[in-house]
C-alpha cells in the first residue's frame, strides 16, 4: 500500500473541458487548450455532508443516516476571455466575427440554458513531494462579477458545484503522484 504524508505548498493549474458521460483521460484534460485561465488565489474544495438523527427523547438510542453531499470547488481566474468566461455561464452564447475581428457573448435568457456540465481538473504540481490533482464534474451555479477598478487584476471567482461523475455517486477524485524514491 502507498502511503505518503507532504506539507502541500503552493496553488495550481485550472483546466475544464465538456463531460460527455465519461470521465477522460487526465492526460487529455490537462492541455493548453483546455486551461481556463491561470488562477488567482489558489483554490479550494469544499466536502460538507448532510446527516439526518433520529434519536428518543432521553437520548438512550440515536441513528443517522447521511441524506445529502456537497462539494463546491472554488477558485480564482485572473486571465480569462469570453470563450473561457462563456464555460461559467449556462445560458451564454458566443459568436465569433472574423471580419470585424471580434467576439460578442451573450449571458442570460432562461431559454438558453445549455444544461453543459464540465470536467473541472486543478493540478497543484510538486517535484518534491509528487502532484496532486482534484478533478470534478459540475458547472459554476454561483454566478461571477467582473470588476474593473484603476489598481486591481480582474479576477472571477468561480464556483463549481460537483455532480455525480459516476454510478457509484462519486463527487471527488483526489489523484496524488507519489515522489519517486532514489534507488540504491
Amino acid at each position: 500500500m502507498l502511503n505518503k504524508e507532504s506539507i502541500v505548498l503552493g496553488s495550481g493549474k485550472l483546466y475544464m473541458v465538456e463531460f460527455t458521460g465519461e470521465l477522460p483521460e487526465l492526460s487529455a484534460v490537462e492541455t493548453e487548450e483546455n486551461r481556463m485561465g491561470y488562477v488567482k488565489g489558489g483554490a479550494s474544495v469544499e466536502y460538507k455532508p448532510t446527516f439526518y438523527e433520529a434519536k428518543d427523547d432521553l437520548g438512550y438510542v440515536a441513528k443517522q443516516i447521511l441524506t445529502e453531499e456537497e462539494v463546491l470547488l472554488k477558485s480564482g481566474i485572473m486571465t480569462w476571455n469570453g470563450e473561457r468566461l462563456a464555460k461559467l455561464c449556462s445560458t451564454a452564447r458566443v459568436e465569433d466575427d472574423e471580419e470585424s475581428n471580434t467576439r460578442t457573448v451573450k449571458f442570460g435568457g432562461v431559454q438558453n440554458f445549455n444544461g453543459k456540465q464540465y470536467v473541472i481538473l486543478f493540478v497543484h504540481e510538486d517535484e518534491v513531494d509528487g502532484d496532486v490533482r482534484l478533478m470534478i464534474v459540475g458547472n459554476n451555479q454561483s454566478g461571477f462579477t467582473l470588476t474593473f477598478a484603476k489598481d486591481a487584476e480582474t479576477v472571477i471567482d468561480a464556483e463549481f458545484k460537483a455532480l455525480p461523475s459516476d454510478e457509484s455517486g462519486t463527487l471527488i477524485h483526489l489523484i496524488e503522484q507519489m515522489p519517486q524514491t532514489p534507488s540504491a
